[in-house]
């Protein structure tokens, strides 16, 4: 065996974590100016370039697909290679796999801006930028499967099987929904019409949550727990069930995106009715998360890492039960359009995603620029408190006002007319824009300090070969 093929690739995955924090960085910050024009709309300055309109996509893509799409990336190469002993299938097209994904982000900030889009949500891009995601998530897939059909040990670790998924279903998702007609270089017409393009588009946008920001993160969740809390899973049985569970529910849980459109009532009803069964196994990956701490439960004390990734796990309850709740058809009717959806939505991208990203880079950055632990552990507590009360005070606001603006939306007078009218519904509004606001830059102040410590960390670290294991194949 050759030097390189006895070590793990690192270098792919050093790129990927890295630019996850630039990303996350950018992300956030677009993220704050969106929430502070939404506050005082005149800080678009009337230049078309910079309008709610165009960051709020670059916003979404640059967190998603940017910081969450990196994440991914940097966790599921580490991940595979840890468990299967094997160094990454085909170097090169990992390596490919990294520029690529940079080029489509590059591609989407100069195009989202330029007012180039699809206009489907979580899926702007126009079709040369999809064609070359589509080249990339395949390349993704095959090295990351002939990792594992090259691994060194029999067993496949629960983390690989939700990796696994979230590769292929995004995959489908992503081909599906972006099929197109292109009528020139940067413009396209879908190729669905009417009600089945909106069917489509949310059976590809509640999927995207479903696997891109969930099975994928889960896979983090598997693998960096037990490795911080030094605990094995607290159910590895349960994280099978869970698995299956997860992935044949969530798949249809799409249509209770169109409550009270031309969606037919039955296929609202189906998308409800699993939405509510999803309950079920999404508590039963959270559970066997936080439980994996039994015995250990002082750890959290002293280890902030740790405070990251079992926090999400709170988030992760807390969203995975107010999405079933909210894709009920009476409840929907109050939340639906309001901004109590965006502070679910929230709840889920920066208290589950972001915090068991943070938590799972703060695991894996050290041991990339062979440290043993972060340059600044007080940091670490730092962006920890930063980034939860940021959170608290966005989605709190979140709520408030949603809810508040569903009761004035359906009030009426005892003459049938309408109590409030809607630019009232908006001042009253207005003061949990503030709010939001305030949770958002102190969600970007706690990116900051994390950047900083990246910084610190790599400046003071050597990058290491790491030497795979040597497994006696009786045993393996």
């Amino acid at each position: 065996m050759s030097a390189e093929a006895s070590t793990y690739n690192y270098t792919v995955v050093r790129q990927f974590a890295v630019m996850t924090i630039v990303w996350g960085v950018v992300g956030m910050l677009v993220g704050v100016v969106i929430a502070a024009q939404l506050a005082w709309p005149a800080l678009n300055f009337d230049l078309p370039w910079i309008t709610y309109s165009r960051l709020r996509p670059l916003h979404t893509n640059a967190v998603i697909f940017a910081f969450g799409g990196s994440a991914l990336f940097a966790t599921s190469y580490y991940v595979v290679q840890r468990t299967c002993h094997a160094r990454l299938f085909c170097g090169p097209l990992a390596s490919f796999t990294f520029w690529g994904w940079q080029a489509v982000i590059l591609s989407a900030a100069i195009t989202l801006p330029l007012g180039y889009t699809t206009t489907k949500e979580y899926a702007e891009l126009e079709w040369p930028i999809d064609i070359l995601i589509a080249v990339v998530w395949v390349s993704y897939a095959v090295v990351f499967l002939g990792t594992i059909v090259k691994r060194k040990v029999a067993h496949i670790y629960v983390a690989n099987w939700f990796f696994a998924a979230f590769i292929l279903a995004v995959a489908m998702l992503h081909i599906v929904n972006s099929a197109a007609v292109p009528v020139g270089l940067l413009k396209s017409y879908s190729a669905y019409s009417g009600v089945q393009d909106a069917m489509i588009q949310w059976w590809y946008g509640h999927n995207a949550v479903g696997f891109f920001l969930t099975a994928g993160f889960l896979g983090m969740m598997y693998y960096f727990v037990p490795k911080q809390a030094g605990r094995p899973i607290y159910s590895y049985r349960l994280s099978i069930v869970h698995f299956w569970a997860l992935i044949f529910t969530y798949i249809w849980a799409g249509p209770h995106h169109l409550h009270y459109t031309a969606l037919p009532d039955w296929t609202q009803s189906v998308g409800m009715v699993f939405s509510l069964i999803l309950l079920a196994p999404s508590w039963g990956g959270m559970i066997n998360g936080i439980m994996t701490l039994s015995g250990a439960w002082h750890k959290l004390r002293d280890d902030p890492i740790l405070r990251f990734l079992i926090v999400s796990l709170s988030f992760y309850g807390m969203s995975t039960f107010e999405g079933p709740m909210m894709s009920i058809k009476t409840v929907n009717a109050l939340s639906h359009y309001t901004d109590w959806t965006v502070g679910h939505v929230h709840s889920g991208a920066l208290g589950w995603v972001g915090l068991v990203t943070m938590g799972s880079m703060y695991y894996l950055i050290p041991r990339l620029f062979g440290q043993k632990k972060m340059y600044s552990v007080p940091a670490i507590e730092l962006h920890f408190w930063i980034a939860t009360i940021g959170i608290v005070l966005y989605i709190a606001a979140m709520w408030i006002a949603g809810v508040m603006q569903g009761l004035m939306w359906r009030s009426v007078n005892p003459d049938g007319s309408l109590t409030y009218t809607f630019v009232e519904s908006v001042k009253a509004t207005f003061p949990f824009y503030v709010i939001r606001l305030l949770g958002g830059v102190l969600y970007l102040g706690g990116m900051l300090v994390m950047l900083w410590n990246v910084v610190m960390t790599a400046r003071s670290g050597q990058v290491q070969d790491v030497r795979i294991p040597v497994i006696n194949p009786a045993h393996a």
